[in-house]
């Protein structure tokens, strides 16, 4: 059997180290500030913090970017309806933010559109990575089960993951649980309900599209009527993908939604869909209003058909538009 050098891995981790400083890119320090309309950007970096709402504190956690086409959103020109049937898969293409103007729409179907079109994007980019990761971890766990060894790179990968979901180190069966897919319909019923279908204040000002609580440096913006004494803030983004990302690895993380990752891995054991309604029940600790929030999001939901989202595919990075 070879023996393992811990300076060999030490050494794999500052060189991964130093090509994660240049791959991983950080948001500034300093406070949020008013995302620009015009979409004209070619790149969209992923979000780096998580905020775990409503009680605890934040964690800063980076992921790595990711290339999308930026888009006006009079570019989303997909057919929903298509995607909604099955019958066609969602472009690649991402707004850096929702238009300024969502609220003067006086249309609601037209509102509700634009709102799921920019969305669903931003979240299949997210699971995508996340499918991705779960497969090397599926082949890692295969390796050693059968006796093999693994790599230093990939042995720092799972310790990094282990970090970062506060798991025992090789335990890849509890990352597995933890480090999954959110349904496109969950996520976006839950986007709709807390950024008031893209027109709040603070997905106009900070990209927050999930009401997400900090309590640290990072850039935030103090709500409306926060009590005396109070120091929470809405976390801001530097863009869309950015919230969703942090949002996705909430509820991955938290203690507060143990339900909703238990609830996620036995759909997963039983070979069925992960279904977004189902696991909406299992978000009633998200919000202080509960069981009513609970009932908002499988309204939206069940009122939208954004089940039929769960199916939904990105196409293949070839066929960028």
């Amino acid at each position: 059997m070879k023996t393992f050098h811990w300076s060999t891995l030490a050494l794999a981790a500052m060189m991964i180290s130093t090509l994660v400083g240049f791959a991983w890119l950080e948001p500034p320090a300093g406070g949020a500030g008013v995302p620009n309309a015009v979409f004209n950007a070619k790149v969209t970096t992923l979000g780096q913090t998580l905020h775990v709402r409503p009680e605890a504190r934040p964690v800063e956690i980076p992921t790595p970017a990711l290339k999308f086409d930026v888009v006006v959103v009079d570019s989303l020109d997909y057919d929903l309806d298509a995607v909604l049937s099955g019958n066609s898969e969602v472009p690649r293409v991402l707004l850096a933010s929702l238009p300024q103007n969502l609220s003067t729409i006086r249309t609601v179907d037209r509102k509700k559109e634009i709102f799921f079109k920019a969305v669903l994007p931003l979240v299949l980019q997210v699971n995508e990575q996340i499918t991705n990761d779960r497969q090397r971890l599926w082949q890692l766990k295969t390796a050693k089960k059968l006796g093999s060894n693994l790599k230093a790179t990939d042995q720092l990968w799972l310790a990094v993951m282990a970090e970062r979901y506060k798991t025992r180190r090789g335990d890849i069966d509890a990352l597995l649980a933890r480090h999954d897919i959110v349904p496109p319909s969950l996520a976006i019923a839950q986007a709709a309900t807390e950024s008031a279908w893209g027109t709040s204040r603070f997905v106009r000002e900070g990209n927050a599209m999930f009401g997400q609580w900090t309590f640290s440096d990072a850039p935030g913006i103090v709500p409306n009527g926060r009590e005396v004494g109070q120091t929470h803030r809405v976390r801001a983004f530097t863009s869309l993908s950015a919230s969703v990302s942090a949002y996705v690895t909430n509820l991955n993380r938290h203690r507060a939604y143990k339900e909703f990752r238990k609830q996620r891995a036995d759909m997963r054991a039983k070979g069925g869909p992960i279904d977004g309604y189902i696991l909406a029940a299992k978000l009633y600790r998200y919000s202080e209003r509960g069981a009513s929030y609970v009932s908002e999001l499988q309204s939206i939901i069940e009122s939208n058909s954004l089940r039929s989202l769960d199916n939904a595919r990105l196409k293949e990075s070839d066929q960028v538009i």
